[in-house]
């Protein structure tokens, strides 16, 4: 059987709608969010979906600076949507947005691109319908039906390409939408168009615009719909609604999924389970945030558990539109010694490290719950910088904050940088002196291979040791000891004066070791050691 190749796709077509897709989102977030008055008016919808096509971006981007062919990178787009999804139309958005894709890596080649984006948009519709608990007509999925639908009925003329299947789908979205109010009776006393709805037409007008180079002429909405606010007094909160959103992610098994829906249909509202092969996101509006909780437990391991009390956002929302003032630092840490380090330092802490790197809304929520009128960011982290970038410029646009993200690609980075805020400078200053820190640190680390690989030290295997600077692999090895300090020398080639060591949670006295190293070898320099308990690097070291 001839294996899947994504048909006639191509990669960099995928990437730019995805662009266009984020940019149209962001210009669109603010309307977006005074829209929201279905099934909570906490006027976020708007920031969710950008977050969440934000985060999938990201990864697409990253995939591709990667080399990945098309298949890999859309498996990378698919998971970070899933991974990045906030709130009940992020979540629903990242479905749709994974059965897409899916259908795209099942394609074959030589067929038509135009059936494929059909198919591929009438399943994401399908998922979409599937994965809410309790599908509402005047919605997101309303609009996904009328589109997909419309998109099938263009494919099926021989003749059509993808683009016609798009210019169709987002024609007949638009109309969808506009006929929202009469299907759901919140919109219709608020005078508003669904905002999920309004999200999804956005990313259709987007691909639409990529693939024709027209600008899509909109239906019009009804009177108000784009100027209506959303209050934000907790009265407009419906007493009778569930008082709290819980979200987090799942890793259970497929079979397990049918029964959590169960468990957690009867406890309220909004319910939305998307993913699968093993991971899954769940939202759903409670009362009892235990139950919803223990329901994941039962199902498999739930983590990065969310919670949020809607009368307690918006009144976040009003202490965030009063007075801001100070400087804070918020910086991602990688283990929980690393955390405290930078607790203790006066930072706003934000859990991180491979493999559970933090989302753009993560950094956003650090930002806006600050209270400070400046805010300096410490990402520490190489694919951690571009989505603090994002936090940044979102929170500059939506709060009235001034913020700096000074790209520290590494823990001790970090550190450094830390090592010398000063909050009495001005904020211009500050961040120089701290980006220059940062800038001038040498980094380096050891881990241990996990998979046969070529590295720029040569070819490693399974359990081989490989010792790391500035983000390359510089030694391949089979002694930890013996790396960490062949890499501490090449660090220390260059000169310096103080050598930082980060114990990992596998460090077995490896720290202690290169802490005498240096002793014996080099008296003049100082060294100062620190427990990070760091997952996969059992060292973390740097000079200045």
């Amino acid at each position: 059987m001839e294996a899947p190749t994504g048909g006639g796709i191509e990669l960099a077509v995928v990437r730019r709608f995805v662009d266009v897709a984020v940019d149209a989102l962001a210009a669109a977030r603010e309307e977006i969010d005074a829209l929201n008055v279905y099934p909570v008016p906490d006027g976020d919808t708007g920031t969710n979906m950008y977050l969440t096509m934000s985060a999938a971006r990201d990864a697409i981007h990253q995939a591709a600076a990667d080399d990945a062919d098309l298949l890999t990178a859309l498996a990378a787009f698919r998971r970070a949507a899933l991974l990045g999804a906030r709130g009940n139309s992020g979540v629903i958005l990242s479905q749709l947005l994974g059965a897409l894709v899916a259908r795209i890596g099942r394609a074959r080649h030589g067929e038509p691109n135009a059936t494929i984006m059909a198919e591929a948009m009438a399943e994401a519709t399908e998922a979409a319908y599937a994965a809410v608990g309790t599908p509402v007509e005047g919605t997101i999925l309303t609009v996904a039906r009328a589109a997909s639908d419309a998109a099938v009925r263009r494919a099926a003329d021989e003749r059509a390409r993808a683009r016609d299947v798009f210019a169709a789908a987002a024609g007949a979205a638009r109309e969808a939408l506009a006929h929202t109010p009469e299907q759901l009776e919140q919109l219709r006393a608020a005078g508003v168009v669904d905002a999920g709805g309004r999200g999804l037409s956005v990313i259709l007008d987007a691909a639409e615009t990529v693939l024709t180079g027209r600008h899509p002429i909109e239906t019009p909405l009804p009177l108000g719909a784009r100027a209506i606010p959303v209050t934000t007094g907790v009265a407009d909160l419906s007493e009778a609604g569930p008082s709290y959103e819980v979200m987090y992610l799942l890793d259970a098994e497929d079979d397990a999924v049918p029964a959590l829906r169960e468990a957690l249909a009867p406890l309220g509202d909004s319910l939305v389970v998307v993913g699968g092969e093993g991971l899954w996101n769940v939202h759903v509006h409670v009362d009892d945030v235990g139950a919803a909780i223990e329901a994941g437990i039962a199902a498999g391991h739930p983590h990065r558990v969310r919670v949020t009390h809607f009368a307690e956002q918006v009144a976040a929302a009003a202490r965030r539109s009063q007075a801001r003032a100070g400087r804070r630092i918020v910086a991602v840490s990688a283990g929980p010694g690393l955390a405290r380090l930078f607790g203790e330092a006066g930072a706003i802490v934000i859990e991180g490290g491979p493999g559970n790197r933090p989302s753009t809304g993560m950094i956003l929520d650090a930002i806006a719950e600050s209270g400070a009128a400046e805010v300096v960011i410490l990402p520490n982290d190489h694919d951690s910088v571009r989505a603090a970038r994002i936090a940044a410029r979102t929170a500059e646009e939506d709060l009235d904050v001034r913020v700096a993200v000074i790209p520290t690609e590494a823990q001790v980075q970090g550190l450094a940088a830390l090592a010398v805020h000063e909050p009495a400078r001005g904020f211009d200053a500050d961040v120089l002196e701290m980006t220059a820190t940062a800038r001038h640190t040498r980094h380096g680390a050891v881990t241990i291979a996990a998979r046969q690989a070529i590295t720029m030290a040569g070819p490693c295997e399974p359990g081989d040791v490989l010792g790391v600077i500035e983000g390359d692999f510089a030694v391949v090895g089979h002694d930890l000891t013996a790396v960490a300090t062949e890499i501490l020398e090449r660090m220390l080639g260059g000169g310096g004066e103080l050598v930082t060591l980060v114990s990992g949670a596998d460090a077995n006295g490896l720290t202690q070791q290169c802490e005498e190293y240096v002793a014996d070898r080099h008296a003049h320099v100082d060294v100062m050691v620190y427990d990070g308990g760091q997952d996969r690097y059992p060292l973390l070291m740097s000079v200045e």
